[in-house]
């Protein structure tokens, strides 16, 4: 999968009457303003990440405390854009808390719900309250959260820690949102993104 002008511009591409709330997977691509590079760099085919960087990548796995119903799976910041698969599922799975250790594709510690085969990345004890949690969001509510979430915190790193500034916006107005129908556009999407810091040299996003 190459860079397509037509899939990942910034015009919002969404379905007329579709429900973005309802059990799904969504391949989310979201650039920097500009596409300016600021979360680090590619080395050996390999995204090392600068501070900023490991900002973005701590938010994104904050969505499914934010929202339980929200699993946030594989992921790949990358210099000015990221790409990301972010699943919904069922609000009565969301509850469960009965779980085990497991792997991910993206590579990290998982806990997995067996009875239903849901993963969810370990995280340390959330801090959100029961009455800030938001059960039964819409994909572009969860991603409006982490696009503020980080824009807010990248404003900090620029008065405290003297991070590159931008230009007005941190994001893009917009992003790509598709939607995954099936496992075999899941697992083609979810390697695209693990191995795209090793396509960088050839990546048109630059």
């Amino acid at each position: 999968m190459t860079y397509n002008p037509k899939i990942h511009n910034r015009k919002r591409m969404r379905i007329e009457g579709y429900d973005y709330s309802k059990p799904s997977k969504h391949f989310i691509t979201i650039c920097c303003q500009n596409r300016v590079c600021l979360f680090g760099e590619i080395v050996d085919g390999k995204m090392i990440l600068n501070d900023s960087g490991k900002m973005v990548e701590k938010w994104y796995f904050e969505i499914q405390n934010k929202y339980p119903d929200k699993r946030c799976l594989e992921m790949v910041i990358m210099p000015n854009h990221f790409h990301c698969v972010i699943e919904n599922v069922d609000e009565r799975y969301a509850q469960i808390r009965d779980v085990q250790t497991g792997t991910s594709l993206y590579g990290g510690p998982e806990r997995w719900i067996p009875e239903f085969g849901i993963p969810e990345r370990e995280r340390p004890e959330n801090e959100y309250g029961l009455h800030n949690k938001k059960y039964n969001a819409t994909i572009p509510d969860a991603m409006d959260w982490f696009k503020t979430m980080t824009t807010n915190e990248y404003i900090r790193g620029v008065k405290n820690h003297n991070w590159k500034r931008f230009d007005k916006k941190l994001w893009q107005r917009s992003y790509h949102d598709r939607i995954i129908n099936d496992d075999f556009a899941y697992m083609r999407i979810a390697t695209y993104i693990l191995k795209n810091p090793e396509k960088w040299d050839n990546d048109s996003m630059k």
